[in-house]
């Protein structure tokens, strides 16, 4: 129901270059960030849609992916889809003396690190989450180890961090559109006697054809449990195709 597609082209940092299927990276962070995101997604019970997040760089000189995780939730509220809650992300970076080592205590964390911070650092450690906890993160370090303090050191301040990107992400958006987009077909939900789908259905499916074609509707979804999902843009025809539906299978039994 929720994928999010990352894309980062060469000319997002000023270099040419093939631009075909994805790549190892692309895969990686795009997974990274579509984790991060998961989390806050509604359950279908709650918003039975399909969501599409696309993420296309267009320049680069710091954490993608994490921007990927703020900008597709900023995407998602203001799509109108009702996530649990705000998800931001943070990449967070090191300094330390002597590569070949533990980190200690003269370590430098660096918060929201750029290129060249990535390149001569000794970490490259990403945390995405809400206010109350962490959802997802990834751990690249290029000296010998971390310790527990370091670890501790580096959470609390990607902590800091990120509640401060949900500040600014809330005076952006505060909470989800309350409607769709117009151009989103609305879905009505509803149950009937699995023993009456065959109703609604018609033989060689005439009758459910029917219905979409008589009340302009998008389309008219029937599990086997009994499950309907009726779609379309205009509420006032989907609520005379549920009365329809109602009246159909009012008797029982097949059909």
């Amino acid at each position: 129901r929720f994928y999010l597609q990352y894309t980062f082209p060469p000319s997002c940092v000023g270099e040419t270059g093939r631009v075909g299927m994805p790549g190892r990276r692309e895969v990686g962070h795009g997974n990274l960030a579509e984790r991060a995101l998961a989390p806050a997604i509604p359950s279908e019970e709650d918003f039975p849609y399909a969501m599409r997040v696309e993420s296309l760089v267009t320049e680069s000189n710091g954490s993608s992916s994490m921007a990927s995780v703020c900008g597709g939730c900023l995407a998602l509220m203001d799509a109108g889809v009702p996530i649990k809650s705000p998800i931001a992300g943070i990449a967070m970076g090191m300094l330390l003396g002597d590569k070949g080592t533990v980190s200690d205590e003269n370590a430098v964390i660096v918060s929201d690190i750029l290129g060249t911070e990535d390149a001569l650092g000794t970490m490259d450690f990403k945390v995405a989450g809400n206010s109350e906890g962490i959802t997802t993160f990834q751990l690249d370090i290029k000296c010998e180890g971390l310790t527990l303090e370091t670890m501790a050191r580096a959470l609390d301040q990607a902590r800091e961090g990120r509640l401060h990107i949900l500040a600014e992400m809330q005076k952006a958006l505060k909470e989800p559109r309350a409607e769709l987009p117009s151009t989103v077909a609305k879905v009505l939900k509803m149950k009937i006697a699995p023993d009456s789908i065959g109703k609604v259905i018609g033989p060689g499916g005439r009758q459910i054809r029917a219905l979409i074609e008589d009340f302009g509707l998008a389309n008219i979804n029937v599990e086997e449990s009994g499950d309907v999902q009726i779609s379309g843009f205009e509420m006032g025809r989907m609520e005379k195709a549920r009365e329809m539906i109602k009246t159909l299978t009012a008797g029982g039994g097949g059909g």
